[in-house]
């Protein structure tokens, strides 16, 4: 499309006639001089051209940059929305943290397969599961007692194998700024630091019902339904001073230190006074 000579007319200026133009002004040649517009914004308003297929076009080229400009519009107020929404996850988890009660059972075990163990580790996440029934049926699980003190136990088993043999296969704390209550996706991150995988001679050492008990059967050793159940604070300290005795003269020892002493200031556990294990297949043994 070429403006450049065409005429126009002009509500006060009269007629005139086009003699440059880009995409941001139109400047036109009128008998009392030289007048600039924005371009193309003019036309329709002020500035008319005589030419009618020119004006159509224009028209079009008008019509066009304004979808535009609504679809940049309502971008931008839907970003405005998620900022927003983003803040006011901000408050509100930052509220949580400043009047979070520690718990004394606000870690978790999860009941990995081999698919799954390499998944969690090599991506740094693991799932909670879905829910099996009540309103919420199909809707991921969301741990509510989990925080910035929390740990994930990832434990396995062969399906050969009694419950009693189950392993422990690694650990890891919760991301920086986790939540439990404002999980929604059910999806827990892994601290970008404290998380460490045992080796499978390891593993093979650290049973996972040493330090587990039921509260109510304190003698059995059964996982029964489900993926996950929560677990006392002191027995995963338990955990990690064992896994620091099996990580001595390992590039892994100092990690592991770090990772105890951590964990025991975030939960308020003395590490000198940590008492021994007692969970069920200790008791068996004793």
């Amino acid at each position: 499309m070429d403006l450049l000579n065409e005429q126009v007319t002009h509500k006060s200026f009269g007629t005139g006639s086009v003699v440059a133009y880009d995409d941001a002004y139109v400047e036109v040649r009128f008998a009392l001089g030289l007048k600039r517009f924005v371009f193309p914004d003019v036309f329709g308003t002020h500035l008319t051209l005589v030419d009618p297929k020119l004006a159509k076009e224009i028209a079009s080229v008008q019509q066009k940059i304004e979808r535009e400009r609504q679809k940049e519009a309502a971008r931008l107020e839907e970003q405005r929305a998620e900022e927003a929404e983003q803040r006011r996850l901000e408050l509100e988890r930052e509220e949580l943290l400043k009047s979070h009660k520690l718990s004394p059972v606000s870690q978790v075990a999860f009941w990995c397969d081999e698919a799954e163990q390499e998944k969690v580790f090599s991506e740094g996440v693991i799932f909670t599961g879905l829910r099996k029934s009540g309103a919420h049926k199909g809707s991921p699980n969301r741990l509510v007692r989990l925080h910035q003190n929390s740990c994930c136990l990832i434990t396995a088993r062969e399906p050969d194998q009694s419950e009693e043999d189950r392993r422990i296969i690694g650990l890891f704390m919760v991301g920086e700024g986790f939540v439990g209550k404002l999980c929604e996706d059910g999806y827990i991150p892994a601290h970008s630091k404290y998380r460490l995988r045992l080796t499978e001679e390891e593993s093979e050492k650290l049973l996972f019902w040493n330090y587990y008990q039921n509260e109510r059967y304190p003698n059995n050793m059964t996982w029964n339904s489900g993926r996950h159940r929560y677990f006392a604070n002191v027995w995963l300290a338990q955990i990690l001073q064992d896994i620091l005795a099996l990580k001595e003269g390992s590039t892994e020892q100092e990690l592991a230190q770090e990772f105890l002493e951590h964990f025991c200031h975030m939960n308020r556990l003395q590490i000198g006074e940590l008492p021994k294990p007692n969970g069920a297949l200790a008791r068996e043994s004793a």
